[in-house]
């Protein structure tokens, strides 16, 4: 953790000498009422374009007997059709995690939201697409409602419930030596949430968003 907050201070140190000056710190407060932790910077390089990068930890080691221990890093590349920081954006991103999980999935089993019975330890990158809406208001606040879907290739070993490993996971049951590290890749949302943002730099007495 204290590596990824050295990765954001230097980004935001460079990020000063930005096309236009505008620089914001955030956090995730839909994030934060479920207790995870999602920081971000955006700076603007451009009229309509900005890089955003954020870090997203869950210390809960144990909920209802799932695992839910994470930490993750992405950085996003956003285009403003109106102007930087600015209305409605497209976003491309990439980031990698580290995971204690158990794995989560959609509309299965009669479930809206659900979790795997075992749960994997592992490592993990992403790719993906983004869209948000970011509007300013007083002198230097913003708030930035935002959703992404990623592709995800992940490489974990799978554990039961009792902390046993699971020697021979899916797709390994023919193996003549059994191997536990597995491997899987998805499509899946990769965030979403209503951040609330204040711009250390480029705010201005008095703006307001078009």
């Amino acid at each position: 953790m204290k590596k990824t907050i050295s990765i954001l201070l230097l980004v935001l140190v460079l990020s000063c000498g930005s096309a236009n000056g505008q620089i914001a710190i955030k956090l995730n407060a839909l994030y934060a009422l479920c207790g995870v932790v999602n920081p971000q910077v955006e700076a603007a390089f451009s009229p309509h374009s900005t890089l955003a990068i954020d870090a997203t930890f869950s210390p809960w080691r144990s909920v209802n007997n799932r695992h839910l221990f994470f930490g993750m890093f992405n950085g996003e590349y956003r285009y403003y059709i109106k102007s930087a920081m600015n209305g409605f954006y497209g976003a491309f991103n990439a980031g990698a995690m580290g995971f204690d999980i158990n794995k989560p999935y959609l509309f299965q089993n009669g479930k809206i939201l659900g979790f795997n019975h075992n749960y994997g330890k592992g490592f993990g990158l992403t790719v993906g697409v983004g869209i948000g809406y970011q509007h300013a208001f007083a002198r230097r606040w913003t708030v930035d409602a935002f959703v992404a879907v990623a592709y995800m290739r992940s490489w974990y070993n799978g554990y039961r419930p009792n902390g046993e490993v699971v020697m021979n996971p899916q797709g390994h049951e023919d193996y003549t030596h059994p191997d536990p590290f597995n491997g899987s890749s998805e499509i899946m949302p990769l965030k979403a949430g209503v951040s609330i943002g204040y711009k250390i730099f480029g705010g201005k007495r008095g703006a307001k968003s078009n």
